[in-house]
């Protein structure tokens, strides 16, 4: 085995396609309905919000789907990413596994966002769209629109969960500077957040809210936007494949081939973008990999959610998806990974957890920057608190390992870095971050609000 600690691929492995695993999956995924009829939905219930060639993707069976060479171009800023072996982090933690991190904070916008940021800005464009409508939690989807919507001269409204736009200016600042308009969502700007704010005027909203005034500013414009959301969706997933399949590479080049594979998960985007094409190799050539959801205690969908159809937004505009959810009417407590605030989860994880074919486990917000610190103080980078769960997943295999006297070859997404959230670690250093687990009571009064779907 070689010291070696970077594997780095050419731009010729740029993957050329995308991974559906649609195409493999042993059970459908279940229909999404109409809100309406509850009956499923059409191409023609989709094409208010989103492109035709999105909404072919999003249903599409085929196992591989070709990336536009004018995507491929764009990809060239920053793709192929690295892989790195975490020698250090190992040595810190005194462990005989073997740790891997693909580093998606290599992007222009500093996460993994921009791998379909491009691709929808380039599927709308095609279809003469003038600009995107766009939720944020913590900002780094915002972000990456903003900078893949300056790529094709397309505006971009981005409605930012209020908290994270009081706990991250510079991540405004950031958007911005690409061209795009950033509100505190909820805002008066819209019939749905005008509702949240009658009913609570000091809300600190949620993604699920700022979905909801997005969806809504797209629906209304007569044509001119159409609404990108930066996870959850089947043809985001897909986008994101990237991610697994160079490492599919870099894992070859390491000599190496991963024993669990772990990434942080709020919609699941960046979890499944690493950890899909890996699936693949599970469910059609006979490996055994082991695959770890992180989330965090206090937004646990996965671990505490129920499987049932609910909307994607507060309130009530999207199609109703099966999911495991906290109730659409969920607001999270202002903890500082915001991209992990949201009360669903996408269709194909949450299909995935149910088949027992992933496995999943929530982490509390201490425990998460504890781990940031740790990461950071034996690699050198200061990761994005989103990021930070995968960390804190990664550390306890690793953990595992040494209890259990084991090699244990262990491979997570750091899915992006954490320049614009030192606010967050102003507040752990000054030990004012407290844990908070979401009570039970309070999940059953969101559940409640579910709609009924016979």
């Amino acid at each position: 085995m070689s010291d070696t600690i970077r594997f780095d691929l050419p731009q010729s492995d740029i993957p050329h396609q995308w991974y559906n695993i649609q195409a493999d999956l042993p059970r459908p995924l279940p229909p999404v309905l109409h809100p309406g009829t509850h009956q499923p939905v059409g191409p023609d219930d989709l094409a208010p919000l989103f492109p035709m060639q999105l909404i072919m993707q999003e249903v599409s069976q085929d196992k591989y789907l070709d990336i536009p060479e004018e995507v491929r171009e764009i990809y060239k800023l920053w793709r192929p990413t690295p892989l790195l072996r975490a020698r250090r982090l190992e040595k810190a933690l005194d462990t005989p596994a073997h740790i891997y991190y693909k580093y998606e904070g290599a992007s222009p916008s500093g996460s993994h966002k921009l791998n379909t940021a491009t691709a929808q800005a380039y599927y709308n464009k095609q279809e003469g769209i003038m600009g995107l409508t766009t939720e944020t939690g913590a900002g780094q989807w915002g972000t990456a629109l903003a900078q893949a919507c300056s790529f094709f001269d397309m505006e971009c409204i981005v409605y930012m969960v209020k908290i994270s736009y009081q706990q991250k200016p510079y991540r405004r600042s950031m958007m911005q500077t690409f061209g795009a308009s950033v509100t505190p969502s909820p805002s008066n700007t819209t019939n749905a957040g005008r509702a949240i704010l009658e009913r609570d005027p000091d809300s600190t909203g949620s993604l699920g809210i700022a979905i909801s005034e997005a969806v809504e500013a797209a629906a209304t414009s007569g044509g001119k936007y159409k609404y990108a959301l930066g996870s959850v969706l089947n043809h985001v997933l897909m986008h994101q494949t990237v991610i697994g399949q160079e490492c599919l590479k870099q894992m070859e080049l390491a000599g190496e081939y991963p024993d669990v594979v772990v990434g942080p998960t709020g919609g699941g985007s960046n979890f499944a973008g690493i950890m899909l094409p890996f699936l693949e190799r599970n469910l059609n050539a006979g490996k055994q990999v082991r695959f770890l959801a992180v989330e965090p205690a206090a937004c646990p969908s996965l671990t505490r959610g129920k499987y049932v159809y609910d909307f994607g937004d507060t309130g009530g505009m999207t199609p109703l998806v099966k999911m495991y959810t906290l109730g659409h009417d969920f607001v999270p407590a202002p903890l500082h990974a915001g991209g992990l605030r949201y009360h669903g989860m996408a269709s194909i994880i949450c299909e995935l957890w149910d088949q027992n074919l992933i496995e999943a486990q929530a982490v509390a917000q201490l425990e998460t920057f504890e781990a940031a610190l740790t990461f950071a103080r034996a690699e050198g980078i200061v990761p994005a608190p989103e990021a930070a769960h995968g960390i804190a997943g990664a550390i306890h295999e690793a953990n595992a390992a040494k209890e259990a006297g084991e090699k244990r070859v262990i491979l997570f997404n750091l899915c992006g870095h954490g320049h614009f959230d030192m606010s967050a670690y102003d507040a752990y250093l000054a030990g004012e971050l407290e844990d908070y687990e979401y009570p039970a009571a309070a999940i059953e009064a969101a559940m409640a609000n579910i709609p009924v779907v016979g």
